[in-house]
């Protein structure tokens, strides 16, 4: 009875030995791909955040002129329409100007 035991544990043995070579030659090989995958591709950036693509000095830029703008409307112009009017316009002009002026793209 001890032999069949025996023969039976090493038949469980060998087979756990063959699950788990199995599943890390499977992780190796993910691993493998993905640091490919990682030099291959370029990374992708978060799209969409207005800070992120921007330096410190083009963000104070874009908040003093912005500022500017507004200062000036406010000061210059009598009629409390025209006022709201000019920061209303401002911005919603302003994402469309810093894209023009500021993008990095190439196209």
């Amino acid at each position: 009875m001890s032999k069949e035991r025996a023969r039976r544990r090493a038949v469980r043995t060998a087979e756990a030995d063959r699950r788990q070579h199995a599943a890390t030659k499977r992780a190796e090989r993910v691993a493998r791909r993905r640091a490919l995958r990682e030099r291959l591709v370029p990374r992708r950036r978060r799209v969409g955040r207005f800070t992120g693509r921007r330096n410190r000095a083009q963000l104070a830029g874009i908040a003093v002129g912005l500022a500017v703008v507004l200062i000036l409307a406010w000061y210059l112009v009598d009629s409390w329409t025209v006022r709201i009017a000019v920061v209303v316009l401002a911005l919603l002009a302003l994402p469309a100007l810093v894209t023009l002026t500021l993008d990095r793209s190439t196209r």
